[in-house]
């Protein structure tokens, strides 16, 4: 008796050895990859190295209906059976060679052994071979390893193995979403793949043969009611999905799942392309012919749609560059970023005065898309209207982190040296790419938070980095760019829609990016070989396509309501002086509401509009005391001197103030409320915070500086040596002597003053 333990004791040993040294199945084959849509639904079905569509599901993952449906056609006494059914082989025996009717008798097992060990069973040696395997499986694994691994290995049609897979490709679903009418057709598949994926009359016979049997068996079954009259044609294989090419490609570039959930609806991506299809066919007489888009999601920074080319197939657009990773020219579209610095460093506010009118910054002399200059015009006209000479000027102005510092922050990659970039960098002079951009005006959808996109179901919100801008500029950002006008000249709709064109130099991409309603878009029109064409401007081929996409978004999304876009407690309103952008004197004609960061934002009451007494007979102003009868007051906008030569440059020159008369000298005028200390000096030329580096003795820097209207001469100097003397907006040119630190000053003929630092570099 105790030999008979010990002998069934190291049986149990050698048995639990077996199974505990036994490699699992599902490393058996090698597998395909899938990437799946949010709502579960298929993108992309790659090969297996071997060249098969096969996706390993664990028993799981799989319907029980097609559990159910496979046993009953393969192998009923599966459960029972030691790997071999002795009754089955006896009757198979008999029909084959005594009746003359050829069967099988394999188990599901035995099938499982001649896929895994690449069996030939046709031949006597064979069949035992593929016995024997049977029962060394049987005995290295568990009846539910061993279905499993048949259900992913089942041949399924052509190339195609197990269950999951052919769900995925004849159903468009996966195995776990089967129908016991579904289930029952792949279940008939792997008596006669070849024929049966066809879907032809001997499959629908198989599968009524099946689905009597299945009657017969499961009779109380409710999912069985009409059965025998449904039919369960599939999809053919060569309808596999191949949708969202190129985010699917990113996906199984940047992960090694074998199923990868995306973040994609696919909804909305078909949506996407529709409409960018249908504008570029509209737009082919341009030669407009190929665009790219990018929708993301603001709520938890998930992409939703990835439109990276117009057609992925299409050789004469290099289709199968992706438009959303491929590092562009961005022109304007970065404006809004360096506007929300100089809003966080107090450089402005949103109606601050700027002046856009021809400037030179060095050797750099930028000019506007229209060649033309407003003049004065407030920060937030200047930056939906994408004037570049208040963007330069602003952008010199910046300290710790000017805009090549933020886009640091905000992991840009490829930027070369800020040196190299310069104050160019403002109207686009760097590359960037779609993602990098959405991440940016996910920023300002954020509350100035950066986030990077999640693409994957699995991947987290995650934190985001440092704030790179405050809430009250993010705020601020995008309510200027709210009042964008639409580029189509259509009513707006629901939606908020804030949002910004560029276009980059050359003409070979135009832009549009913004936040609608919930989500970022950004899109892209241009030629990836880089070909210009008059035609890629941001507002007029680029801004239309936003707009088709956007409404295209509101018409198939009527339940999602828009974000709303509260002021933080960090911003209120106050009354600005509409024409000088600073708290309104009593004189101010006219007074408007504009938001201000309290305690950041430019804080000046308005000095341009000024009282003058004026003499009633010869309209010159009038020395104190003043009569009533004979002289009146009125008032005058003191222009800067650089303003007004502009406005008489367009034709719309302003009344000037009269000038004082020199008897008036001493008599009181200050208490006359007439002569309100002139604006300093505003150094224009040499920039703030540029090193020069001078070739001696060709180069010089130009100085120049804009005054009051009453300043008549400015005097330069560098330390105590006087350089010379100009009238304000006119230019000295100055030739250092050597190199090192200058502090340079000018003042002007009122006592007033302004300064700068710089440091010079001569070069033989």
């Amino acid at each position: 008796m105790r030999r008979r333990y010990l002998a069934l004791a190291a049986l149990a040993a050698l048995l639990l050895g077996l199974r505990l040294s036994a490699p699992p199945l599902s490393a058996a084959s090698p597998g395909s990859r899938e990437v799946l849509a949010a709502d579960g639904s298929l993108l992309r079905l790659t090969l297996a190295a071997d060249g098969q569509y096969r996706l390993w599901q664990p028993l799981a993952g799989i319907a029980p209906a097609m559990v159910q449906a496979m046993l009953l056609k393969e192998d009923r006494y599966f459960r029972w059976h030691p790997g071999i059914n002795p009754v089955a082989l006896g009757r198979a025996a008999l029909a084959t060679y005594i009746g003359g009717d050829r069967q099988g008798a394999s188990t599901l097992t035995m099938q499982l052994a001649r896929r895994l060990y690449g069996i030939n069973s046709r031949t006597v040696p064979g069949k035992l071979e593929q016995m024997l395997a049977a029962l060394w499986l049987e005995a290295r694994y568990s009846k539910r390893a061993l279905l499993e691994a048949y259900l992913n290995l089942a041949p399924m049609g052509g190339n195609v193995e197990g269950v999951e897979a052919a769900a995925r490709i004849y159903f468009h679903k996966g195995a776990r979403d089967l129908s016991l009418n579904e289930a029952l057709s792949l279940a008939v598949m792997p008596q006669s793949p070849a024929r049966r994926a066809r879907f032809g009359n001997d499959f629908q016979a198989a599968r009524d043969r099946l689905a009597r049997l299945w009657l017969d068996s499961y009779p109380q079954d409710p999912k069985g009611q009409g059965l025998l009259a449904l039919t369960a044609l599939g999809h053919d294989r060569g309808a596999l999905p191949f949708a969202a090419p190129h985010f699917s490609r990113y996906l199984l570039a940047g992960s090694d799942q074998a199923v990868i959930h995306s973040t994609l609806d696919s909804r909305l991506q078909a949506l996407l392309e529709r409409r960018l299809r249908s504008y570029l066919a509209g737009k082919a007489d341009l030669g407009i012919k190929n665009a790219a888009a990018l929708l993301i999601d603001s709520r938890d920074q998930a992409v939703k749609a990835w439109v990276g080319s117009a057609d992925f197939f299409d050789p004469g657009i290099q289709g199968q560059v992706d438009g959303v990773l491929a590092r562009r020219s961005p022109g304007s579209t970065l404006k809004p970023f360096l506007y929300g610095l100089a809003l966080d460093q107090g450089l402005i506010h949103p109606l601050s005065i700027l002046k856009d009118a021809p400037t030179a910054f060095g050797d750099f002399e930028p000019e506007n898309f229209d060649h033309r200059f407003m003049g004065p015009v407030s920060a937030h006209d200047a930056l939906i209207r994408s004037r570049n000479v208040p963007a330069v000027w602003l952008a010199g102005q910046l300290e710790d982190p000017d805009l090549y510092g933020l886009l640091r922050q905000a992991g840009i990659q490829g930027l070369k040296g800020r040196n190299h970039y310069g104050l160019a960098l403002a109207l686009g002079g760097g590359e960037l790419s779609m993602a990098e951009l959405g991440r940016l005006y996910l920023m300002l959808a954020s509350h100035g938070a950066h986030y990077p996109l999640r693409s994957r179901q699995d991947q987290p919100v995650s934190p985001p980095s440092p704030q790179l801008l405050s809430p009250a500029a993010s705020f601020l950002v995008l309510d200027m760019l709210k009042d964008n006008p639409r580029a189509d000249g259509l009513p707006k709709g629901n939606w908020t829609v804030s949002w910004k064109t560029g276009t980059s130099w050359g003409f070979h991409d135009a832009w549009s990016a913004g936040v609608t309603g919930p989500y970022v878009l950004v899109v892209w029109v241009g030629n990836f070989d880089a070909t210009p064409n008059p035609a890629f401007v941001g507002v007029q081929a680029a801004g239309p396509l936003f707009f088709a996409l956007s409404d295209a978004l509101q018409a198939s999304l009527p339940a999602t309501a828009d974000r709303p876009r509260l002021p933080p407690q960090t911003v209120k309103k106050v009354k600005i002086c509409a024409a000088s952008g600073e708290l309104p004197n009593p004189w101010c004609p006219r007074v408007v509401d504009g938001w201000f960061i309290p305690g950041i934002s430019p804080v000046k009451v308005s000095t341009l509009h000024r009282p003058v007494w004026v003499d009633n007979k010869t309209g010159q102003a009038a020395c104190p005391p003043h009569d009533l009868k004979a002289q009146h007051q009125e008032v005058f906008a003191f222009w800067p001197s650089d303003l007004a030569a502009l406005f008489a440059a367009a034709g719309l020159p302003r009344k000037a103030p009269p000038p004082l008369p020199a008897s008036c000298s001493g008599n009181g005028l200050a208490q006359a409320g007439t002569s309100a200390p002139s604006a300093a000096p505003q150094i224009r030329s040499p920039l703030k915070g540029v090193s020069y580096r001078l070739r001696q003795p060709k180069d010089s820097i130009p100085l120049r500086a804009d005054a009051g209207p009453q300043v008549k001469a400015l005097y330069w100097f560098a330390g105590r040596s006087f350089l010379g003397k100009t009238a304000p907006g006119q230019t000295l040119e100055w030739r250092p002597q050597h190199s090192g630190h200058y502090p340079l000053s000018v003042s002007d003929d009122q006592g007033q003053g302004a300064s700068r630092e710089l440091e010079v570099s001569l070069q033989p």
